[in-house]
């Protein structure tokens, strides 16, 4: 734990103490055991029957292995602090206590004091209080974790907990709890709301979307925001419910709504951060979209627009050649490729490549998002455990994925976020080649071949001291950069070959020069996938028909004329509205003008400063009129 996170963690015990002393609780306190009567009690579970069966029925049965092996104890309680139900191994409690673990106790901190249900409750986040941290003394027996269910209005719908007697590395106790409170919550807006409407779940990269830590949209068929979970919130950064998709994303909410259902789709908030989106529709839509049906030609997943084959990687650029073959030689050498490079450039599918081409093809690429795994779990994800090594391990253990890739290659994307308690971990592995299992003493040798990706500079972690020095020197044998797309010598090859592997049947073989000449020249700050996803959008407006400048998103010609402006003095732009020239492409520039405009021919000729006649003749060179 940092020293900032202690220092939050032990503010929140002392004001829990301090709320105590002011309800006039002592620390000898003893409440009567709760004796709830049975109306009452069939009352309160009838108000939640919902999240009930969603706990129960739908959430429990991925964590059966929580009770078969652990002595622990998992209770759901209201938003009040009253238990509803439990499941586990009751022997965890003192007979004393065991009424306090039963339905209708009630765990708030007037009448309990600091203890994990009435504490999450009271400041509305997940907490964990340790033995001697429970203002009363009756339950310093016991160690609880807790973390509240919010509902689709952020209002606390319940709280979710697990309790033990074990000296037991907490910490996945309290990862564990989070996880399951937050599968309860995804669930609930996903059953309230998914089958009348569209369901957007958004994250930071498209192989994470059936992760509890997406974020969750619900939206009706005009963009508006209906429900949220809190970390859509997070990703996005501000509040979501009751905004619109116009607000949040920069691409507009019917190419949004209009995307091929189930399929990854790139977005970009209004402050500039890049996620990846899935579309779900509505269970029974008034009138179903015309596309769902419509087969996707050629298209594959965001990362599809290269094949992972180390020979069309590139069609002319010598930079991307250069990382290509030196990589691929170093690696099969056994020294470890750290891959730089900005968001998008195809990071993992060089590293794709690189293992069809090594001579380990046919044993496993284990490939490791390390910003996508929460910090609690990531040294048991990575290294693996042993049964009952903590709350809620498998009665199986797990083999983690370094040793899931035992005579393979590991790559480890995002390897700057990776936590520095993991981080001395991963040291030992790589300089001793064994991986210890959490709670174990045995190691086990392991023989991979190590990949790494970062797209934020590591010498900068480092100073901040959030990366380790010596581990850098380890991952760091080769460090090769793959140049954005905007610099790719080979940019027209590419983009004529991601189109031939993307467009329908019936449309053009290559792109028209006007087209290309947009594409080519636009800035890409999201690089491949971007271009991909540009493409994909294109394909599916043009419906068959050859693509036009028009059937490129907004947002694309959007960024294409913000770059220009950057790029363009003031006097020189002055002067290209004098004499009634655009900044840089007049066919792309009327086009967005006239959509701002909604068609008005004189607003529109006013700002592009040309005549109405000039405006018509350009409108029918773009086939609009």
């Amino acid at each position: 734990m940092r020293k900032n996170e202690y220092s939050d963690y032990r503010r929140v015990i002392a004001d829990s103490w301090n709320r105590c002393i002011a309800w006039g609780l002592s620390h000898e306190h003893e409440p009567a055991a709760p004796e709830p009567e049975a109306g009452r009690l069939e009352e309160i579970q009838r108000l939640h029957g919902e999240l009930l069966a969603v706990t129960e029925a739908e959430v429990l049965p991925y964590y059966r292995n929580v009770l078969a092996n652990s002595r622990c104890l998992i209770l759901l309680a209201d938003q009040h602090a009253t238990v509803l139900n439990s499941w586990g191994d009751e022997r965890i409690t003192e007979t004393r206590l065991k009424p306090w673990f039963q339905k209708g106790a009630n765990w708030q901190e007037q009448n309990c004091g600091t203890n994990a249900i009435g504490t999450a409750i009271a400041i509305g986040a997940p907490v964990q209080i340790k033995r001697n941290e429970h203002f009363l003394k009756a339950n310093r027996s016991i160690i609880g974790s807790a973390a509240p269910i919010f509902d689709a209005h952020r209002q606390i719908a319940g709280v979710l907990s697990v309790f033990s007697d074990a000296y037991l590395p907490q910490a996945h106790t309290l990862g564990m709890v989070r996880l399951l409170s937050q599968s309860v919550e995804n669930r609930l807006i996903s059953r309230q709301f998914g089958p009348d409407h569209f369901q957007i779940t958004v994250n930071t990269t498209a192989d994470n979307f059936d992760s509890p830590w997406s974020g969750i949209l619900a939206s009706d068929d005009s963009g508006r925001i209906i429900a949220s979970n809190q970390r859509a919130d997070q990703l996005l950064g501000m509040p979501t419910v009751n905004a619109r998709l116009d607000e949040l994303f920069t691409t507009h909410r019917n190419h949004i709504l209009g995307y091929r259902e189930q399929e990854p789709l790139q977005l970009t908030t209004r402050s500039k951060v890049r996620l990846s989106a899935r579309i779900k529709r509505p269970s029974l839509p008034e009138k179903p979209p015309e596309r769902t049906q419509q087969p996707s030609g050629t298209g594959n997943t965001v990362q599809s627009g290269l094949q992972p084959d180390i020979d069309h990687l590139e069609f002319g650029d010598s930079a991307v050649k250069r990382c290509a073959t030196q990589s691929l030689k170093v690696l099969e050498r056994g020294v470890p490729v750290l891959i730089t490079g900005e968001t998008g450039v195809g990071k993992e599918v060089l590293v794709k490549a690189l293992h069809q081409a090594s001579h380990r093809k046919d044993q496993p690429l284990m490939a490791v998002n390390c910003a996508a795994i929460p910090p609690e779990l990531v040294e048991s994800e990575l290294f693996g455990y042993e049964p009952g090594a903590f709350t809620g391990a498998r009665a199986q253990g797990s083999l983690g994925f370094i040793r899931k890739a035992h005579k393979g290659i590991l790559f480890l994307d995002e390897i700057g976020e990776m936590p520095l308690s993991a981080q001395s971990r991963l040291l030992r592995v790589l300089q001793e080649r064994v991986v210890t299992p959490v709670g174990s003493t045995e190691s086990v040798p392991v023989d991979i071949l190590l990949v790494t990706a970062t797209n934020r500079p590591l010498n900068s972690r480092i100073d901040d001291g959030h990366f380790r020095a010596d581990l850098y020197y380890r991952i760091n044998g080769l460090c090769v950069e793959l140049p954005s797309l905007r610099h790719r010598a080979d940019r027209r090859r590419l983009i004529q070959n991601i189109y031939a592997r993307h467009r329908d049947p019936c449309q053009a073989e290559e792109l028209s020069p006007k087209v290309l000449s947009a594409l080519e020249n636009h800035p890409w700050p999201g690089n491949i996938r971007q271009l991909v996803n540009v493409l994909r959008v294109a394909v599916a407006i043009a419906d068959g028909e050859d693509i036009q400048v028009w059937h490129l998103p907004e947002d694309f010609l959007a960024e294409f004329d913000s770059a220009a402006n950057s790029e363009t003095s003031p006097e020189t732009r002055a002067q290209a509205e004098h004499t009634g020239q655009a900044e840089a492409d007049p066919l792309a520039r009327t086009l967005q003008v006239y959509h701002k405009y909604t068609g008005n021919i004189s607003q529109a000729a006013r700002e592009l400063a040309i005549s109405r006649n000039t405006l018509y003749k350009r409108l029918r060179e773009l086939g609009v009129r």
